[in-house]
């Protein structure tokens, strides 16, 4: 009994520690950052070198907008191993945050050598990139300016040359681009978008001031630069087996595309055109053309037989759906309404996933038009599963935290407002992750929870800035103003 009880003692620490790690990646995914945190600290204190503890805390740090934190943590992770890619991409993401742009594209690049299929790489390096050129800007119209803290170089006189590196970018941007070569076409074709990275670190090791600088880490710029082109010359080498060029530099097809247009007789075909006919009235703004193209295309699909048009119900779906959004446009909701729901209808009785989500698109739109919000949320929540696209998943979270807004319904919108904003930054896209943030910030702050409301009106200014959305900035501005003194009182 005695060594049962000293084996089980030992194994006591283990299972508390995992309990711990477990505890703070749930309280990460809903939201209570500070309690995470804690949680993450406690579980180090048991195992003070575990990567993955740091990756946690730093992710929450991220959250809070403890940027320096969060850098902190992603460089204890890769303290005794520097290939750990969720530290690089922790890392980055600190850095993407924190400003130091040009330095957090080095790091994204780091990781994708090691991880080449990795999205989250992928998209930090896109963000990176335009997070640059945001604010460079054209030369022509932006005078450029050594301010802030640039201390990512050692030496004090070496403090300037981020600026004349990106000077240098930008101006390159403008010449005129020279013929290339055989084999860098091929290199272009193969990397795709991954082209104009290559190119962008290429010109910042042409750079010779700042190719000498150096990381705050101590590491020289020059080697970073260099592992990223070398981590995209491996990421070629392996297209070029899962995707050879053939040698008039087309890629070849992996399956056989018809070489014939279908029939002009084949009813089917001749309906699909009417139906981008009838998209490309309302888009005009010509509802009630559309509306009249509808109908009548109606009319001959219903004479149809469904033994020789198998997609007859399917069409029809279709129809109903653009007599739905016409009416819409002419200020008739019930009407609509009730064509949507014949939609969904025909929809969910052909088992079609992508007119059903439609379906409880529109719906659920028609019903947050005219305040009816519980109804929208009902609708709106039946599409969840059914949407796989990041940027609809961005949008249908934020509109059905909305819907909750509205309704006084505080935890549920910001609950909604996080998933959210996720799903943009999963997307890197600036303008969702910024409605995200005001709606967190403004569910936050009718909870009374000011701090937190506070940090994603701040993140939400950011971004706006970033976008340079001046109606935006001042709103936000506005609300965080707003926000500070709640707080102080």
């Amino acid at each position: 009994m005695s060594d049962f009880g000293a084996e089980f003692d030992s194994l006591r620490p283990q299972g508390v520690f995992c309990t711990l790690v477990a505890v703070g990646e749930s309280l990460y995914h809903k939201g209570l950052y500070g309690k995470a945190i804690d949680s993450y600290t406690e579980a180090l204190s048991m195992k003070p070198d575990d990567k993955t503890c740091f990756v946690g805390r730093s992710k929450c740090y991220l959250k809070m907008g403890q940027f320096e934190n969060a850098l902190a943590d992603a460089e204890a992770s890769l303290q005794d191993d520097n290939t750990f890619f969720k530290g690089l991409y922790q890392k980055a993401e600190a850095l993407y945050y924190m400003g130091e742009f040009e330095f957090s594209l080095v790091f994204y690049h780091r990781g994708q050598k090691l991880r080449p299929l990795m999205q989250e790489f992928k998209q930090g390096i896109q963000k990176a990139e335009a997070a640059i050129e945001n604010s460079v800007g054209s030369p022509s119209s932006v005078k450029l300016e050594i301010k802030g803290d640039l201390t990512f170089f050692q030496k004090e006189e070496e403090r300037e040359k981020p600026i004349t590196a990106i000077q240098h970018l930008t101006k390159e941007k403008k010449q005129k681009i020279k013929k290339i070569p055989k084999s860098e076409k091929t290199t272009k074709q193969l990397l795709g978008e991954f082209y104009s990275d290559r190119k962008f670190l290429e010109n910042l090791l042409d750079n010779k001031d700042l190719s000498k600088g150096k990381t705050k880490a101590g590491e020289r710029l020059q080697d970073v630069i260099q592992s990223s082109l070398s981590s995209l010359d491996t990421c070629s080498k392996f297209l070029s087996k899962e995707k050879p060029i053939s040698a008039s530099g087309r890629k070849p097809s992996t399956k056989s595309r018809r070489s014939y247009h279908s029939p002009p007789s084949d009813p089917t075909q001749l309906m699909i055109k009417t139906l981008d006919e009838i998209d490309a009235e309302l888009t005009s703004g010509n509802a009630e053309g559309s509306l009249r193209k509808a109908f009548e295309a109606m009319k001959i699909v219903q004479t149809w037989s469904e033994r020789d048009e198998p997609r007859k119900k399917e069409v029809l779906g279709n129809l109903h759906s653009c007599v739905g959004n016409a009416l819409t446009e002419m200020g008739d909701i019930e009407k609509a309404l009730e064509h949507h729901q014949k939609d969904l209808e025909l929809a969910t009785e052909c088992n079609l996933p992508d007119a059903m989500s439609r379906a409880l698109d529109n719906i659920g739109g028609l019903y947050a038009q005219v305040g009816e919000y519980t109804q929208a949320i009902e609708f709106w929540e039946k599409k969840i599963p059914l949407v796989c696209e990041g940027l609809e998943k961005t949008w249908l979270f934020h509109e059905i935290g909305w819907c909750h807004l509205e309704l006084d319904h505080f935890e549920e919108s910001r609950d909604y407002g996080l998933r959210s904003l996720d799903a943009a930054e999963e997307i890197a896209d600036w303008k969702w992750q910024m409605n995200a943030n005001v709606l967190v910030a403004q569910s936050e702050l009718q909870l009374g929870n000011f701090e937190s409301c506070i940090l994603h009106f701040k993140r939400a200014l950011i971004q706006a800035k970033l976008q340079d959305d001046l109606a935006a900035t001042n709103a936000i501005q506005k609300a965080l103003d707003e926000a500070n003194q709640h707080l102080q009182q």
